[in-house]
């Protein structure tokens, strides 16, 4: 008997359609998605007009992205003025300390009492002019002579040396700030002198070129230029070199020296202008009116002269002879702030001076369409300073150094 075959699932029957059917999908249209409403609104327009385009928000244009700029390098440090330098060669120390004040103070040296003699003459001159002024006095005249030499003790006077500083001079009292840096400087110049450094007054000339002055019984001044510009160990040089002048005499005999030939200075000045005005009006009366002018200055001049014994004529060479005094002087007052161990600072303010007298004959060389400026053999007998090689060759002795034993 055969077996009957196995049997398999049979699947499900699927509907039968005549006609295939398009899916149905709904009538509405979707609606767009929403979207944050942003903080710019747009305008409306109105009815009946035409629609107002979009406006958008104006922003800057960005600047184009640039690599982070570098941070600019450290400037150099400024370097110090030479007055405030302290590592400047010709700095020097000025703490305070112990002073020893010698037991003399000044002296009066060989130029000092030089430079008295030989205004000796001019004082004789106006001795004369005073004389023969004073006799409208009358009386009174004998007086009037005592009172004016009596008048030479005013340059030791203090108000009166003030007043010579401000208006003959040119000098101001020191500000607080420059009071500052000079006071150190001048109590080292003292400390080291045995000087008592309040006996004289400091002063500041408004100059900005490089100098000092040493004037009547206590005055002191410096320039604003040599306060500011240099080291205050070449400061103090130039500051011990005015003091030389003091404490040997130099700057007070000079002024007592010009103080007692002014009258005859001035009688002079009177005398030559009445001359030059007749000379001038006798011109026009020709050669007759010019011959009887010079035959009545003659006659005076000679006249005087003999009345005199030949004094007036010892007055024409006065000036060289002062001159050639104060050139010693001013060798003197180096040697004093060499000894005070200033020398090496004395010789560079020296150099710089040198340096400014070329740099000012260059100018006048320019000037003079390059043709050089020679100085004449008078002018250098009536110089009041010696030459930069003169006083540097003074100076070689405290310049070496100084030998063991």
């Amino acid at each position: 008997m055969t077996q009957p075959p196995p049997g398999y699932p049979e699947y499900p029957e699927y509907p039968q359609q005549s006609a295939q059917v398009p899916p149905q999908y709904p009538q509405q249209q979707p609606q767009p998605p929403t979207y944050p409403q942003t903080p710019y609104a747009y305008p409306q327009a109105p009815q009946g007009s035409a629609p107002i385009p979009p406006q958008y928000p104006q922003t800057p244009p960005q600047a184009p992205l640039t690599p982070p700029a570098q941070a600019p390098a450290p400037a150099p440090a400024a370097k110090p003025a030479p007055s405030e330098d302290p590592n400047h060669p010709n700095h020097i120390n000025t703490d305070a300390r112990r002073v020893h004040i010698a037991s003399q103070q000044r002296h009066t040296d060989a130029t000092a009492v030089g430079n008295l003699l030989l205004y000796l003459p001019n004082f004789l001159c106006s001795l004369a002019v005073v004389g023969l002024f004073s006799a409208f006095f009358g009386k009174l005249a004998f007086v009037v002579i005592l009172l004016w030499l009596a008048s030479g003790a005013l340059v030791f006077h203090r108000p009166t040396e003030s007043a010579l500083a401000r208006r003959l001079l040119h000098l101001r009292y020191p500000t607080p700030q420059e009071r500052a840096k000079i006071e150190p400087v001048w109590r080292e110049v003292t400390a080291r002198a045995g000087v008592e450094g309040r006996n004289y007054e400091l002063w500041v000339e408004d100059s900005n070129g490089l100098n000092a002055v040493a004037a009547a019984g206590h005055i002191v001044g410096v320039t604003r230029f040599a306060l500011n510009e240099l080291p205050n160990g070449e400061l103090a040089a130039v500051m011990a070199h005015e003091l030389g002048h003091h404490v040997g005499g130099h700057a007070w005999s000079g002024l007592l020296g010009y103080w007692y030939a002014l009258p005859g200075r001035m009688a002079w000045r009177v005398l030559k202008t009445v001359s030059v005005v007749a000379f001038h009006v006798s011109r026009a009366f020709g050669c007759f009116g010019v011959a009887f002018v010079v035959m009545i200055v003659g006659g005076l001049a000679f006249a005087t002269i003999s009345t005199l014994y030949g004094l007036p004529l010892l007055i024409l060479g006065v000036p060289y002879a002062l001159a050639a005094v104060g050139r010693r002087a001013e060798l003197r007052a180096d040697e004093h702030a060499a000894a005070l161990g200033f020398a090496p600072m004395l010789a560079s303010v020296l150099d710089k001076l040198h340096q400014g007298e070329q740099h000012e004959q260059a100018a006048q060389t320019a000037r003079n369409g390059g043709v050089p400026v020679e100085e004449s053999a008078l002018s250098k007998l009536l110089s009041s300073h010696p030459d930069y090689h003169t006083r540097l060759h003074h100076l070689q002795q405290y310049l070496q150094p100084q030998r063991p034993y």
